[in-house]
């Protein structure tokens, strides 16, 4: 089973579903491979949204696949996987269309990054959602930090610093919800974005340029590597290498 699929699912929607149910959609490399082409893909003119979605209807994302990337011991090897999905969320940042997270399940860790990233973010009736590597001694690595700091300021460092998990009215009342749904998840993403969507690609592309000025201002890309690089040092640190050590242990 491929672990990604990239999908036309609308006129103007280019979807991306994180295809590992078994994994609760945890991100590996061959993911983070899919995410970079998919990227590409939607600089595409007849695409006017791109989509990010979890298979099934248990978790949106759960972040990094822990066993994948425990391997990853030393301080050097950790930056490789980190900086690179920093540059990955960057680019979706600052895609110059309307992105948008369809959070249909539970997103911890990574995947809120992957969700802060994108402009606009909606979650179904009953899912949580948290950053929560705090947790597991290391900080957000993939710049999501960075991002939160700067879309939502009045919460961001007491939902970084709790790393706890958050209800979808939690989410919403925060700010980092923009619509709580009961439908089908690719429904719901139709019609949060239905006005959007009978604009012209030029338009869109040029609000979104309003918006990448600012990134840019902010030095947001090397804010995001050095948010990685923090990370890195805290990966190779013994009290990292113990949590995610206990979490694998409950999981057998």
């Amino acid at each position: 089973m491929d672990s990604y699929i990239i999908s036309q699912e609308s006129i103007g929607i280019l979807c991306f579903t994180i295809n590992r149910p078994a994994k609760r959609n945890a991100i590996n490399f061959e993911i983070m491979a899919g995410l970079e082409k998919a990227i590409e893909m939607a600089s595409d003119p007849e695409v006017k949204v791109f989509a990010i979605i979890g298979a099934g209807d248990a978790a949106f994302c759960s972040g990094g696949d822990l066993v994948a990337f425990h391997q990853l011991k030393t301080e050097e090897q950790a930056y490789g996987m980190l900086s690179r999905m920093a540059e990955i969320l960057y680019k979706l940042l600052t895609l110059p269309k309307p992105t948008i997270a369809i959070l249909n399940g539970t997103a911890v860790g990574g995947g809120c990054e992957i969700a802060a990233a994108c402009d606009f973010r909606i979650g179904k009736a009953g899912i949580k959602a948290g950053f929560v590597q705090g947790n597991l001694a290391i900080t957000t690595g993939w710049g999501g930090g960075s991002i939160l700091l700067e879309k939502l300021p009045h919460a961001a460092m007491k939902m970084l610093m709790d790393a706890k998990i958050h209800t979808a009215e939690e989410l919403f009342e925060l700010g980092f919800l923009h619509d709580i749904y009961m439908e089908d998840p690719i429904d719901a993403c139709r019609m949060f974005m239905k006005e959007s969507l009978k604009k012209e690609t030029t338009v869109l592309a040029a609000y979104k340029s309003l918006m990448n000025k600012k990134w840019e201002l902010l030095a947001m890309r090397e804010r995001m590597a050095a948010e990685a690089k923090r990370c890195a040092v805290l990966w190779e640190d013994e009290a990292h290498n113990k949590k995610v050590d206990e979490f694998i242990s409950k999981k057998k």
